[in-house]
């Protein structure tokens, strides 16, 4: 099969590798009807992540499963899934106490590699999420979204508890940060400022429930909000970024009692203990559970009552994935749509 493979940074190459195996009587594997370039790989893509050799890339999923282990029970062959970036078995202590993120199981579906046209999923039974049916061509963008930006950003904005006659503050405009405006407008937020230089992004952001947009960053951009919001700061702020001047800037646009939910990938922040005592804000963030989130995700999509899919704004073949990454790292992109 065909597949996206990072050879060092800048190097992605679609190649012929060999078809997934079921390995494990818990496995499935699928037959991928679309796959797309997140955010999180341009951190190898980069440099940043240091990469150890050719990689399989991708961890954002959806398509038809082929084939099932002597164990799978959930799902069977023929049936559209969808799944979370990573994989749980979804019966250990954390995954029934809402972290299958953290499940003592887990497998990062980076691991595995999706932008190809076939995928291994492990723990098929805890990940995978039948559709009701065969999916509409135009909603594909939107479910393959749900795998991992709309419930990461839909977390972030759940972590913020992010609600009715709340203000919410979103750092980062990526694909996650502009979900998570969605997904802070669907909790009933009454305010929601976007922070963002770049017009598109604010445009869609906007359309997704945006009623303000600050440009400024840093302790500009926190002097803003709390300008905004008569000198407290925001009750809710979603950290979609994963650097030390984003998570600073988060808490920083808090006020006092306020949470601060933080998605972005972390990279190499370091908190001051002295500012986080004093500034009494709540934190709670990580890898999102996507999994919990996606029976509700899959039925407000296939409702038609939120289109996430609009944060594809660039659709490539997978045989052009290299384009897909240039175009992202360079910001002519905000998330990469690869047709298989």
């Amino acid at each position: 099969m065909r597949a996206a493979v990072l050879h060092a940074p800048g190097d992605v190459r679609v190649e012929e590798v060999a078809d997934p195996k079921i390995t494990a009587p818990t496995d499935a594997i699928i037959r991928l009807s679309a796959a797309c370039v997140c955010g999180s790989d341009l951190w190898p893509y980069r440099g940043i992540d240091s990469v150890d050799g050719p990689v399989p890339m991708g961890h954002e999923y959806v398509g038809v499963v082929e084939e099932v282990g002597s164990e799978v029970e959930n799902v069977e062959p023929g049936q559209f899934v969808l799944g979370s970036f990573v994989a749980s078995c979804g019966t250990c202590e954390i995954c029934r106490s809402g972290y299958p993120s953290s499940c003592v199981h887990r497998v990062f579906m980076a691991e595995v590699g999706t932008q190809s046209e076939r995928a291994l999923i492990p723990h098929a039974d805890g990940t995978l999420v039948p559709l009701p049916g065969t999916p509409d061509a135009d909603l594909i963008p939107s479910l393959l979204a749900a795998s991992d930006v709309l419930g990461t950003g839909w977390f972030g904005a759940v972590a913020a508890q992010a609600g009715p006659g709340k203000t919410v503050a979103v750092v980062g405009d990526g694909a996650v940060g502009l979900l998570a405006v969605l997904a802070a407008r669907q909790l009933g937020a009454e305010r929601i400022i976007a922070m963002s230089r770049h017009e598109p992004r604010q445009r869609l952001a906007r359309e997704f429930g945006a009623t303000d947009i600050v440009t400024e960053r840093g302790d500009a951009g926190a002097a803003k909000i709390k300008e905004l919001t008569d000198g407290l700061g925001a009750h809710s702020v979603v950290e979609a970024v994963g650097t030390q001047e984003s998570m600073e800037q988060a808490i920083r646009s808090t006020r006092s009692g306020g949470h601060v939910g933080f998605v972005g990938v972390n990279h190499d922040v370091s908190l001051n203990g002295a500012e986080l005592f004093f500034s009494q804000v709540h934190l709670v963030g990580g890898p999102a559970p996507v999994r919990q989130y996606l029976p509700e995700l899959i039925d407000l999509i296939w409702q038609r009552k939120i289109n996430p899919g609009k944060v594809f704004d660039l659709t490539v073949p997978l045989d052009e994935a290299a384009e897909a990454y240039r175009a992202m790292d360079e910001r002519r992109a905000i998330k990469a749509l690869l047709t298989v």
